[in-house]
């Protein structure tokens, strides 16, 4: 056998060699099948239609399109599962740590720097460590309540008194980040700052181009500005620790806490800024959104209005005069709830989530790849009619009718074990602003049909203008 011949006998044997390999790889591939859906484009995938298109018609094109439970599809970097439906909704809440866990987008990452520490969200969260104390038990939240409405009505005679118009959504967002810097850090100076905190939530989600005039530079120069403020706070909040001053609040218990995960050290004073900044954006934006709809959605029926008034009144005839509002007082304000509860079906405050798979599972007879992300979201079920009857309508009732809509089509804070801990913080300041407006104030959109701009974080184009009307 002459050299030419052993040549091609090799060259022959390792092409078959490669080939069974090539086969048995995808012979094992295809043992999992993927759910249905496109990647999109290489390296952007689907995300500017994610990021730049309603959320819901995101998720109703693509569930219309490719299956009503799962889609597969390629956001922000990421080769991502979105599961649909009440029947996805339990199924991720019911096995949250044991399939996957929480994931924050590359752009948060960068954003909060803290969040790229070698400790997994779900061990370093700031949420696990405002659960330990019960920040938000019911007794602890009973206690801020008075403080709560004395700060709203406060705003409320400094921005409305002796106005014949105002626009709501800048006013809110005062409110709330007033009402969240109370809360978490125990003071308000940080609600001058609404600028770089909406900078901040519009880059959470965003791609990761850190150039002039782009989201991301803008949140991450925000981001900057913030930080360096809160370490003030911090350094200040310190020394009057130091000097026996009893506090507490959540950044106190930032200070003392040791973290487990860190050989039992105290947390650096850059990671309680992000962690506090992490806290502080997501208390302000969601609620602000939704006292802004809520006086949208209530200035176009007078009948709800009149409803909300009585309601309202009846609690407050049985208070002496100057008394704040109380936690039995806000366990009476049903018809109230089920207005803002109806406020959050039509515009929810959070659009969604990310989860990384933890291991392979399946779900509605498809894999999903452990290292993949799972996007959750409220779109595939708020405006479904099979669900909720007459979805485009506003009728606060339906939380009335046989003990309110389907488990698992109404979740705006999530569920299971990663329900938003801030839920009944979020549900007190709303009330505490509704029950102070309509007790002095009635009011008109002056611009009905106003445009809503942003996706994942809608807001009324013109700040939402009402003419008010004293009683």
């Amino acid at each position: 056998m002459d050299a030419f011949d052993l040549s091609t006998i090799l060259l022959v044997a390792f092409s078959l060699f490669l080939t069974a390999i090539l086969f048995q790889n995808r012979s094992s591939k295809n043992t999992k099948l993927l759910p249905p859906g496109s990647f999109g484009w290489p390296v952007i995938g689907e995300t500017i239609d994610f990021l730049f298109t309603n959320p819901e018609n995101f998720v109703s094109d693509r569930m219309n399109k490719y299956s009503p439970d799962i889609f597969k599809t390629k956001i922000l970097g990421e080769k991502t599962a979105v599961i649909c439906g009440p029947n996805g909704h339990k199924f991720l809440f019911s096995n949250e740590e044991k399939l996957f866990t929480a994931f924050r987008t590359h752009s948060m990452q960068r954003i909060f720097r803290s969040y790229q520490s070698k400790h997994p969200p779900h061990n370093s969260g700031s949420t696990r460590v405002i659960r330990q104390p019960g920040f938000f038990k019911p007794e602890a939240l009973a206690r801020y309540l008075g403080e709560m409405d004395l700060i709203t009505k406060e705003l409320l005679q400094s921005h409305w008194e002796g106005k014949n118009e105002i626009e709501t959504y800048p006013f809110a967002k005062i409110l709330t980040l007033t009402l969240a810097g109370r809360f978490f850090i125990g003071s308000t100076k940080i609600a001058k700052l609404v600028r770089y905190f909406d900078d901040i939530t519009l880059g959470l989600h965003a791609m990761i181009l850190n150039v002039p005039g782009t989201a991301f530079y803008r949140a991450n120069k925000a981001a900057i500005a913030v930080r360096e403020e809160l370490m003030e706070v911090i350094k200040e909040k310190k020394e009057e620790m130091g000097k026996g001053v009893k506090m507490q609040d959540i950044l106190c218990h930032m200070i003392l806490v040791r973290d487990d995960a860190n050989n039992g050290e105290l947390m650096g004073e850059n990671e309680i800024a992000d962690k506090i900044m992490g806290l502080l954006v997501a208390g302000y934006s969601t609620v602000a959104t939704t006292i802004t709809f809520l006086v949208k959605y209530v200035g176009h029926r007078s009948d709800i209005y009149e409803k909300i008034l009585a309601e309202q009144m009846e609690i407050a005839a049985g208070k002496k005069t100057g008394e704040l509002l109380g936690w039995e007082d806000m366990n009476k304000m049903k018809y109230s709830w089920n207005v803002i509860c109806e406020t959050m079906r039509l515009t929810p405050p959070l659009q969604g989530t990310f989860r990384e798979v933890l291991t392979d599972f399946t779900y509605a007879g498809y894999t999903i790849p452990k290292g993949w992300k799972v996007y959750w979201t409220t779109s595939s079920t708020k405006k479904n009619p099979a669900y909720f009857e007459d979805p485009e309508e506003f009728d606060p009732s339906r939380y009335e009718k046989c003990n309110g809509p389907i488990p698992y089509t109404y979740v705006p804070f999530g569920g299971g074990p990663r329900m938003c801990p801030g839920k009944e913080y979020a549900r007190l300041a709303i009330l505490t602003f509704l029950h102070n407006v309509v007790m002095k104030y009635k009011w008109e959109l002056l611009l009905p049909h106003e445009k809503i701009v942003g996706d994942m974080m809608p807001t009324p184009q013109n700040g939402l203008p009402i003419r008010l009307h004293h009683h």
